[in-house]
């Protein structure tokens, strides 16, 4: 069993210093110690440990690749112990700037319109709006957060759901009126699909079958765009058939603007909407999760 006098974060602390100013002595006059007391209590980390963290010679300290490692988590650790009391000594208020993307359609019917509030709640943190459906990558864009509209690929980001919507085939009431309502998905062979410049992991449109499975058809048509709210346009201006999110277009449905088609054939899939970030080893700043809380608790699809 572990002692409970142990101070770890003491020993992390004297054993980064040791590191950083390159000797016992440099460490020991830092905290006041002497250099006796400052070698005993590394000596006594390695054996407690079971690892030399340091190889020592009469000229200089070099770290054992076990010692690097621990050295590394040890300041991250230390940074989070310094972060925390900072915190805590203002009130734990978020401060800083978030740097989020997201896809078109969402920033614009969910995330814009929720800033408002959010800067009330928090007037500490400022927010970069990057949109684009393209999926970016975290560490190029030097983004925090990034909002992925559909199937999550594999990766090793974190990511907290922030719901899912159902998918509709939709056209305006003027292109039915010149081409005609498509009454079976064969139908579409007649129709002009609008879709995607950008690859996406589920390109096709899904379909129940006779059979209760799914068949999928291809979108063909004259017109690629590069975002949902370009193809959402296009279909209210009578351009094709579009296949888009229900939040998306529930407004142009109940304006008349778009009208529901297929929905006898429609297998019913949601698109889900997550928040992904990079967990950094664990942590997380104060302002990154004060923003995902934040959208979690008020974004309702």
């Amino acid at each position: 069993m572990a002692r409970q006098d142990i101070n770890r974060s003491g020993e992390m602390e004297v054993f980064a210093r040791v590191v950083e100013l390159g000797g016992f002595s440099a460490a020991a006059r830092a905290f006041r110690m002497s250099p006796s007391a400052v070698s005993k209590l590394v000596a006594r980390l390695e054996a407690r440990l079971g690892v030399r963290l340091i190889n020592r010679s009469t000229r200089k300290l070099q770290l054992t690749p076990e010692g690097s490692a621990y050295y590394d988590r040890s300041i991250r650790i230390l940074d989070d112990i310094n972060t925390a009391e900072h915190e805590a000594a203002i009130g734990a208020i978020p401060r800083g700037r978030v740097r989020v993307n997201t896809s078109v359609p969402f920033g614009l019917h969910w995330l814009l319109p929720l800033l408002p509030g959010f800067f009330k709640l928090h007037p500490g943190i400022s927010v970069d709006v990057a949109l684009t459906d393209t999926v970016v990558d975290l560490m190029e864009e030097r983004a925090d957060i990034a909002i992925r509209v559909g199937p999550l690929r594999e990766s090793r980001l974190l990511a907290r759901k922030l719901g899912e919507s159902r998918m509709v085939v939709v056209a305006a009431p003027s292109y039915l009126a010149e081409h005609g309502t498509p009454q079976t998905p064969n139908d579409l062979t007649k129709h002009n699909m609008l879709g995607f410049c950008f690859s996406k992991q589920i390109d096709g449109w899904p379909f129940r079958d006779a059979n209760g499975g799914t068949i999928s058809v291809s979108p063909v048509g004259n017109a690629l765009v590069s975002d949902g709210e370009a193809m959402q346009r296009l279909a209210v201006a009578g351009a094709g058939l579009a296949r888009l999110a229900r939040f998306h277009v529930d407004a142009d449905i109940k304006a008349g603007r778009l009208v529901v088609v297929l929905e006898d054939f429609n297998p019913g899939d949601l698109e889900p909407i997550h928040a992904v970030f990079l967990g950094h080893g664990g942590h997380l700043p104060a302002r990154v999760r004060a923003f995902l809380d934040y959208m979690v608790e008020n974004v309702r699809l």
